[in-house]
C-alpha cells in the first residue's frame, strides 16, 4: 500500500514575483508657472504677477481679440520677446524632469500649462502643451499652426495660405478648450503616480486632475507654497522648484532601481 501524495504547500500568488523588480507605475506630471519662475519668467497669479498688471478680459479671451486685436498682439509680442531673451534658460527643475523621463521604465507624460518653451529647450520629448505655445502662431483662415518667434499684427499674412488678418497666437485663451484633452484624460486614467509642480490649483481643468487620480494613484504636490488644492494630495513638498524637483526625482528613481 502506497502513501497518499502529500499536499503541496500553498503559494501566495506573488511568491513567484518576489525577486522581480516591481513594475514602475505610469507617471503623469503637471507643471505650471512656478517651475519657470526661477528661470526669470513672471508668473500669472502671484500678487505681483501678470494678471495683477493686465486684465484677463483685455488680452486673454477670444472676445478681447475680436474687440482689440492690436492690444492682444502687443501683449503677446512682448511676451514672445521676453522668451527670446538670451539669458533665459531651463533651470534644474526642467532638467530633472528630462532625467526622469529618460530613466523611467514605465509610461511617462509631462503636461504643462506653460506657454513658454523651457521644457522643450531642456529636452522633454513626451510633452503636451495643454495651453498652447507662445513660439507658435495659428491662422484662423486655414487653421495652420506654424513656428513663430517674431512680432505679429493684424496685417501679418499667413505663410501657409497668404491671407492677412487671421493670424493669432497659438495659445489657449480663457473660454477656449485646452489642447489634447483626450490624450491627457487617458494618461490620467492609467497612471499610478500624479505629480503637480508649480501650479496655483485655480485654473481648470488642470486643477481637477488630482481628483481624477485621488484614491487610485499616488498624488504629490511640489510647490513653493501650498496651492489651493494642496489638501487633496497624498504628499506635499514645498520649496523652490529648482531644489525640490531634483530631490524628488532622485528619490523616485532610487525607489525603482
Amino acid at each position: 500500500m502506497t502513501e497518499p501524495p502529500r499536499p503541496r504547500p500553498l503559494r501566495h500568488p506573488a511568491d513567484g514575483r518576489r525577486h522581480r523588480r516591481a513594475a514602475a507605475p505610469g507617471i503623469v506630471i503637471l507643471t505650471g508657472a512656478g517651475i519657470s519662475r526661477e528661470s526669470g519668467l513672471a508668473t500669472f497669479r502671484d500678487p505681483d504677477g501678470i494678471w495683477a498688471r493686465v486684465r484677463i478680459e483685455d488680452v486673454a479671451t477670444p472676445e478681447a481679440f475680436a474687440r482689440d486685436p492690436a492690444r492682444v498682439h502687443a501683449f503677446y509680442n512682448a511676451r514672445r520677446r521676453q522668451l527670446a531673451d538670451a539669458a533665459l534658460a531651463p533651470n534644474a527643475a526642467h532638467r530633472a524632469l528630462v532625467e526622469l523621463e529618460r530613466a523611467w521604465p514605465g509610461e511617462f507624460l509631462l503636461v504643462t500649462q506653460n506657454v513658454d518653451d523651457l521644457h522643450d529647450r531642456a529636452g522633454s520629448a513626451r510633452l503636451i502643451h495643454m495651453h498652447g505655445e507662445l513660439a507658435k502662431a495659428r491662422c484662423l483662415r486655414c487653421e495652420a499652426v506654424l513656428p513663430w518667434t517674431g512680432d505679429m499684427g493684424g496685417a501679418t499674412p499667413c505663410p501657409a495660405c497668404a491671407a492677412a488678418g487671421g493670424m493669432r497666437p497659438h495659445v489657449v485663451w480663457f473660454g477656449e478648450m485646452p489642447l489634447a484633452m483626450p490624450q491627457i484624460e487617458a494618461a490620467l486614467e492609467r497612471c499610478g503616480l500624479f505629480v503637480s509642480i508649480g501650479t496655483s490649483g485655480q485654473v481648470y481643468p488642470a486643477a481637477g486632475f488630482v481628483m481624477q487620480c485621488r484614491g487610485r494613484a499616488r498624488t504629490v504636490e511640489l510647490n513653493l507654497e501650498p496651492s489651493a488644492g494642496a489638501s487633496l494630495f497624498d504628499e506635499a513638498i514645498h520649496g523652490p522648484a529648482a531644489t525640490v524637483v531634483p530631490a524628488f526625482v532622485a528619490r523616485l528613481l532610487a525607489e525603482h532601481r
